[in-house]
């Protein structure tokens, strides 16, 4: 598991974009799925550090937010990479029910079929309608 550590070493060799963001692959730690590719402010990747718990920027809803935290399913980092420019991060995470809004584990429940056709590759693990009023 990474320690929660300050983030202000880690803050300086980062280069996020014009906007104050910086990509996160989230992968679950268990079965190397990828979970969802989502965007960190400063503030978001602070928090992340500090808690233990995966923050996000949501740029539809310009506010940071904790992953989870209308459903409960939250992701709990286990460890924390950067590449190697600093451009992006990659969190391995144990995930708590599923990563998805949609209801599934991963948000890369389709994969691409015959003539540009997605095709839903798993099933369901929550009801999003009931969880999200």
């Amino acid at each position: 598991m990474t320690p929660r550590v300050t983030p202000t070493i880690i803050l300086k060799r980062l280069r996020f974009d014009r906007q104050g963001l910086i990509p996160a692959v989230i992968q679950d730690a268990r079965s190397r799925r990828v979970l969802t590719l989502c965007y960190l402010s400063r503030e978001a990747l602070k928090r992340s550090l500090a808690e233990g718990k995966v923050y996000v920027f949501r740029r539809s809803q310009n506010r940071l937010m904790l992953k989870g935290e209308t459903s409960g399913h939250t992701q709990r980092i286990r460890q924390v990479h950067v590449d190697c420019e600093g451009q992006s991060l990659l969190f391995l995470v144990e995930q708590q029910v599923a990563g998805c809004h949609a209801g599934y584990f991963s948000c890369y429940f389709r994969r691409l079929g015959p003539r540009g056709t997605l095709v839903v590759r798993e099933r369901r693990v929550f009801n999003p309608t009931a969880v999200y009023r």
